[in-house]
């Protein structure tokens, strides 16, 4: 069964959470996107499509600093449709968008070994002091303009995380 990315409708909201929830087996994450949707701080919010089932989601959202930088979290795929690409597929589309958009950088905190082949590293984010900074805190550079390190500031709702 093949499947699509598309930009998050109006209606999806519900779909969206049920596949994040199922993703990491807990509502936290499931919750960060609500709460980024609610404060009009998710910058960008695809999902992947089989058959009209959302089965996939990729969340972009807003930093207060630096300058047009985004945090590429939460992405979720459903746990019967791991391992097809999708979350894969997800990041690199979400990662074509912000380019497009004009956006400098992308920060994520995750797993390096699967991050680094999108092109995150820690020495891009090396230079930004963050709270979760560390061998795990990973940037991708999208301009040739480097940016100047600053502070990495999450929108709110990632402080209220559980």
């Amino acid at each position: 069964m093949k499947w699509h990315i598309r930009q998050e409708r109006d209606g999806d909201a519900p779909a969206i959470h049920a596949v994040v929830r199922a993703a990491f087996d807990q509502r936290d994450e499931a919750e960060l996107v609500d709460a980024l949707r609610l404060a009009g701080d998710l910058t960008l919010s695809l999902v992947a499509e089989a058959d009209g089932e959302i089965i996939g989601h990729i969340a972009l959202s807003r930093l207060k600093s630096p300058k047009n930088a985004l945090a590429l979290a939460p992405v979720s795929v459903a746990p019967d449709r791991q391992g097809e690409g999708i979350g894969g597929a997800l990041i690199r589309h979400s990662i074509e968008e912000a380019r497009r958009s004009g956006d400098a950088l992308i920060f994520v905190l995750g797993e390096p070994a699967y991050y680094t082949r999108f092109g995150f590293s820690v020495e891009t984010a090396a230079p930004f002091d963050c709270i979760y900074a560390g061998d795990y805190f990973m940037a991708l550079q999208l301009t040739a303009e480097k940016a100047d390190p600053a502070e990495v500031i999450y929108a709110d709702a990632f402080g209220e995380l559980g």
